[in-house]
């Protein structure tokens, strides 16, 4: 069975944000939300809607705050412990960690 693909929606207000994930029906999946602080953007939760969990949500979630990261230069606390293991396991974005 085929999953919906998800698509990833930025909302940015200049001192906070978060991205929103939505499958392909447009059904809300999961956010990840951001502060401003200090001049880098400290990812504070990753929220991913129980019945959507398993499918790389998250994982989806981080890559579009990393990618963001590395096209408009700034750096990110990951205070999220989800964000944190991802740091860990990608030692290519240590130079994206504030």
């Amino acid at each position: 069975m085929e999953t919906s693909p998800i698509a990833i929606r930025k909302e940015d207000n200049e001192t906070s944000g978060q991205y929103v994930a939505s499958d392909g029906d447009g059904t809300h999946a999961g956010k990840l939300t951001w502060t401003l602080r200090n001049g880098a953007r400290d990812a504070e939760h990753t929220i991913v809607a129980p019945d959507m969990r398993g499918k790389g949500i998250a994982a989806k979630l981080v890559d579009t705050l990393i990618d963001d990261a590395r096209d408009k230069g700034f750096k990110i606390i990951p205070s999220c412990s989800y964000v944190a293991k991802q740091f860990d396991r990608h030692p290519e974005w240590e130079d994206l960690r504030a």
